[in-house]
């Protein structure tokens, strides 16, 4: 009853003077509302830079299979043939901090329409799965080729937006059929456009097909091509001794490049060239690559002893990136709100010292009465956390509105943060306390009788 007694006589003194109240709270008011402002500004900042990073791989993770070697002879990385379709469907099944994956064929060659060719920098060979990985959910014009394409190795195919505008030059690609090594592809679909990656390449050169098609028709693999690298594993090219004794006769006609291409010979082995994996989230990358690298090691049949045939990276930069950017974005925002803040608390303390001094014959009245220090200093804290809480809700109001025209007037990304409005109401009560409480401490310490002699 004595709190709710003080608070009410606090509150009678501050409708009092309702003009001085509410100036004294604008400083509050100012701060809080350009707090709440550029935190929601920046938050919407923050997530579609996110967004932006997150598209251009920052959640992904690369498999390559391991690195082979021959006569002391390292192939490089990729060299090996160990991944395989069935890897990345295990990964996407067994792995719980995985989102999805994808395997990968690459293939590089020339594009043919018409009279018109071009080489994109990338061919991938891969599923439907490649495009929610890399964040590719929507496609301008067309379908996405499906299960039963990879599965029947169709010839179909996507394009991005530097494949339409260099082969077909206005004309709508959906239908239209392009060749790749002299194989048809039908384009069912348009890629919508990503742009340059962070490493200035374009995302938008390039074909998605199934891996199936790529893999049997395009590349034409066997198990001694599968990769260019493993061409020179045979030894014949390192070890220049072994062309000393001439070979043996041919007793068999070899396959012309026409007949290969016609009837490509199947591969023993069939393997992917690399899996792209999307974590669910960047904080649990780490825990998606541990899981992987358990689950391929088991799949694998590797030794405790033995290195792994395969290496996984992730994309370290672009989180470290993306984290650096939101720290500094996050430390701004935060100098600035204590700026603020630190205004209206001065402006509070001042308003404050003025109002005990307007008011020491009422302090020395309340003090002969019978009121004691803790009850004088109980209300003038309780007046000066009310005008800063006042001053908060004003503030989150006139912010989150600021906001709002921002969106709609200068079309920014704006994000709504409840954590910031409820730190706004914390520190607006923070700020009443710390800067009311010398002012309070200072009506405290009157002398009654002083008090009442005072003019």
């Amino acid at each position: 009853m004595k709190l709710q007694r003080t608070l009410k006589t606090a509150v009678k003194a501050l409708i009092r003077n309702p003009m001085r109240a509410m100036l004294t709270t604008l400083g509050i008011v100012i701060g809080v509302g350009a707090v709440i402002a550029m935190m929601e500004i920046g938050h919407g900042s923050s997530s579609a830079v996110q967004k932006t990073i997150a598209s251009m791989g920052a959640n992904n993770i690369l498999i390559l299979p391991g690195t082979a070697a021959s006569g002391g002879v390292s192939f490089g990385a990729g060299s090996s043939m160990t991944l395989t379709p069935q890897d990345y469907e295990t990964i996407v099944r067994d792995c719980g901090a995985v989102r999805n994956a994808a395997p990968v064929v690459r293939a590089r060659a020339q594009v043919v329409y018409g009279n018109r060719n071009w080489v994109p920098s990338s061919i991938n060979g891969t599923t439907a799965s490649f495009l929610d990985v890399r964040d590719w959910n929507s496609l301008e014009d067309g379908e996405v080729f499906s299960d039963r394409d990879v599965l029947n190795a169709n010839k179909v195919c996507l394009i991005g937006q530097t494949i339409k505008r260099e082969l077909f030059q206005g004309d709508n690609p959906i239908g239209k059929e392009l060749r790749i090594k002299n194989v048809s592809f039908r384009v069912i679909g348009i890629l919508t456009s990503k742009g340059a990656n962070m490493m200035g390449m374009d995302q938008d050169d390039i074909i998605l097909a199934p891996w199936t098609t790529i893999k049997y028709r395009v590349t034409g693999s066997t198990l001694a091509n599968t990769n260019q690298s493993a061409n020179n594993i045979s030894g014949s090219t390192v070890n220049t001794l072994s062309q000393i004794y001439p070979s043996a006769p041919v007793l068999y006609p070899e396959q012309s490049s026409i007949q290969a291409a016609d009837t490509p010979l199947s591969v023993r082995f069939t393997n992917v060239d690399q899996i792209i994996v999307a974590a669910k989230a960047t904080d649990e990358i780490p825990i998606a690559i541990q899981q992987m690298s358990k689950l391929l090691r088991e799949r694998h049949r590797i030794h405790l002893d033995e290195p792994d045939d395969f290496n996984i990276r992730d994309m370290t930069e672009m989180t470290k990136t993306l984290s650096a950017t939101t720290k500094v974005m996050t430390n701004l925002l935060l100098c600035v709100a204590m700026i603020s803040l630190v205004v209206g608390g001065v402006g509070i303390m001042n308003i404050m010292l003025v109002s005990v001094t307007e008011r020491t014959r009422e302090i020395g009245l309340r003090m002969a009465v019978g009121a004691r220090s803790k009850d004088i200093l109980r209300q003038f804290l309780i007046e000066s956390v009310v005008l800063c809480l006042i001053g908060g809700f004003m503030g989150i109001v006139l912010g989150h509105g600021g906001s709002y025209l921002v969106k709609i007037i200068l079309h920014w990304p704006v994000e709504t943060s409840l954590s910031a409005i409820a730190v706004a109401v914390i520190v607006s009560a923070g700020v009443g306390i710390i800067f009311g409480f010398y002012p309070a401490w200072k009506a405290s310490r009157l002398d009654p009788i002083e008090a009442l002699r005072y003019e």
